[in-house]
């Protein structure tokens, strides 16, 4: 018994040395770029804001500004938005200094069904946000698309300010890749990696009709094995000849969406690759040792 139990705490010991270290939260107040921001669905209960909250991990910050999304929020960013809308999708967001990028985290993956980290991050972009670290959570199944909006309300109120024609292309974009996911049976980060590959085609080529634009999309589509029926294969190249024409700086954007290119091929690589197989070889070592104690 007593070996057994050696060995136990050995394997904790390997597994605890194997995976990456966490890093503790710095709860210094940013005086340069301001506390983060937890922007919070009006629609949610009291119960369900504390559960958000937590999942935040707002109590681990040393300050946080908390505001409300609502229905009115969503028609300022989006044309033919729905005042009515309920929004329960939240999130927090912390900005960066210059050059830091986008840092994307679902804290609630089972409860945001159709929107991926890649999916925010390529329409955020879109939106003219970058250089920040931006965590969503809902407290119950929910699309995921309100947060969006908050994501939006929370950066203006951070001392930006965004374009609303390009935060309305970048709603569309998002609505555009859940459909894709859902109708068209794509999985979700395929989508996000179609997105982003024609709009860095389009950042580096800089198409100036629509039919280059439309050569662009179908050259992607090709490359990356993806079968669109015709009317969502036109939606696509709409929706890339609208952002075609955003007053969008394209050689910053080149450049970021090369990071996001990056980062979805590279999605599973914040454990060190040869982790499975060191954790592989030690239960076959300690299953062999095991074995020879009862021999």
């Amino acid at each position: 018994m007593r070996k057994i139990f050696m060995a136990a705490s050995a394997l904790l010991l390997v597994i605890g040395g194997l995976l990456p270290m966490s890093v503790k939260a710095d709860t210094a107040i940013d005086e340069k770029l301001g506390v983060p921001i937890v922007v919070l669905g009006a629609n949610l209960t009291d119960a369900e804001k504390e559960s958000v909250k937590k999942n935040l991990k707002v109590e681990d910050a040393a300050e946080v500004e908390e505001i409300e999304v609502d229905g009115n929020d969503l028609v300022k960013y989006i044309k033919d938005g729905n005042n009515k809308a309920r929004m329960y999708s939240s999130a927090k967001i912390t900005r960066q200094d210059e050059g830091k990028g986008l840092v994307i985290k679902i804290v609630t993956p089972d409860n945001i069904t159709q929107v991926t980290n890649e999916m925010y991050a390529t329409a955020m972009l879109t939106a003219g946000i970058e250089d920040a670290i931006v965590e969503v959570a809902a407290p119950k199944p929910v699309t995921g698309h309100s947060a969006l909006v908050g994501i939006y309300k929370a950066y203006e109120v951070s001392g930006e300010t965004l374009d609303t024609e390009r935060t309305d292309v970048a709603n569309d974009e998002l609505d555009l890749a859940t459909k894709f996911a859902k109708d068209s049976g794509i999985d979700k980060d395929k989508v996000a990696e179609l997105l982003t590959e024609i709009k860095k085609a389009i950042a580096d080529n800089k198409p100036a009709t629509k039919e280059e634009v439309e050569k662009i999309v179908s050259e992607q589509l090709k490359k990356l094995n993806i079968e669109l029926n015709e009317a969502d294969r036109q939606l696509l190249i709409d929706l890339m000849d609208r952002i075609r024409n955003l007053d969008i700086d394209f050689g910053k954007l080149s450049e970021q969406l090369s990071d996001m290119a990056t980062t979805i091929k590279e999605k599973f690589g914040e454990i060190d690759p040869g982790f499975w197989e060191k954790v592989k070889q030690f239960f076959e070592n300690l299953f062999d040792s095991v074995k020879s104690w009862f021999k």
